[in-house]
């Protein structure tokens, strides 16, 4: 790829969802409602397993972490996409899209590992159970969690490099709601058919690679379940049936974005939607529901809350 000096681009217009304002009024108030609605729950689990000692396990601990990583995945682009529903020019400066890009790309990368690591819990849980204390203690939890947010890191910032480097001449719109590595390649004015290819292979190796494993281990763990008895195989079913639900749909879209090198993808926009707005704050609470502790204790620290308002 050719390299210049500087680039001329300054800032970016997002073409945004839709150009009709009513359709625009719409999905604000939809997605407004939406994170009155799940935001507060994702917030409710953290402080949950933070206040109740009974949830201490490493499960809880991964759980919370989650709930943490999905607030932070979905504060990176849909603030600037509800904002831009009032604007009649849709723009964002060049620094900011490139911070953009990097906190999405490293926070997803993050969740994803962060969802081996999940597995890897329940794995040992059920398969080694005598040895999960020393396998998966407290620190061992903390270790694994910290390699997460380090692996996100890099993914992050091996994209945020590329596309630094990429020359941009004009135009400067990005047929999306917020800025990815694929939209800026296809307005760079140079050969870009490396960058293109380590981009691809940055993103579709990890995400694949971590998919078909999360695949693998879950299988072995369905398989494990028909030595045991009626009552623990219900639930380890249902424990192992919320994280394969969590990984089809945080894999799945994300696999369909970036499966073709820098080709728009039909329904890109509205798959890019629940990728980076419904799915992520909705994982928590796929947990949640399935799991009759961390339910019981959300309602004592909800009911101990209103008792002690109401005096």
């Amino acid at each position: 790829m050719e390299h210049r000096n500087s680039t001329v681009v300054t800032e970016f217009v997002l073409v945004g969802l839709s150009q009709n304002h009513k359709i625009q009024m719409i999905l604000f108030f939809f997605f407004l409602l939406f994170y009155m609605t799940v935001l507060p729950g994702n917030i409710l689990i953290i402080l949950t397993v933070w206040g109740d000692s009974q949830l201490g396990s490493p499960m809880y601990l991964l759980l919370a972490n989650l709930a943490f990583l999905d607030i932070c995945y979905c504060s990176v682009t849909p603030p600037k996409m509800l904002a831009d529903f009032f604007s009649h020019q849709k723009t964002i400066s060049y620094s900011a899209c490139m911070a953009q890009l990097f906190f999405l790309h490293s926070l997803g990368a993050a969740e994803v590992l962060l969802l081996l690591v999940m597995a890897y819990d329940r794995y040992v849980a059920i398969c080694k159970p005598l040895r999960y204390t020393s396998l998966v203690s407290r620190r061992v939890c903390c270790s694994l969690v910290g390699a997460t947010w380090g692996g996100g890191f890099l993914h992050g910032i091996t994209l945020l490099a590329f596309s630094i480097h990429l020359p941009l001449c004009g135009p400067n719109i990005l047929d999306n709601f917020f800025c990815d590595v694929h939209q800026l390649v296809k307005l760079a004015c140079a050969n870009t058919y490396t960058v293109e290819l380590l981009m691809f292979l940055s993103n579709e190796v990890l995400i694949v690679m971590c998919f078909t494993l999360l695949l693998i281990s879950y299988t072995v763990l369905l398989l494990k379940l028909w030595t045991r008895s009626s009552k623990a195989k219900n639930k380890v079913t249902s424990t192992c049936i919320s994280h394969i639900i969590v990984v089809l749909v945080m894999c799945g879209p994300a696999m369909y974005i970036y499966s073709l090198p820098f080709r728009a993808a039909p329904m890109e926009k509205v798959i890019a939607v629940f990728h980076t707005v419904v799915f992520p704050l909705t994982n928590p609470m796929i947990y949640t529901l399935r799991n009759k502790e961390i339910k019981a204790s959300i309602w004592k620290l909800v009911s101990k809350r209103v008792f002690w308002c109401g005096k």
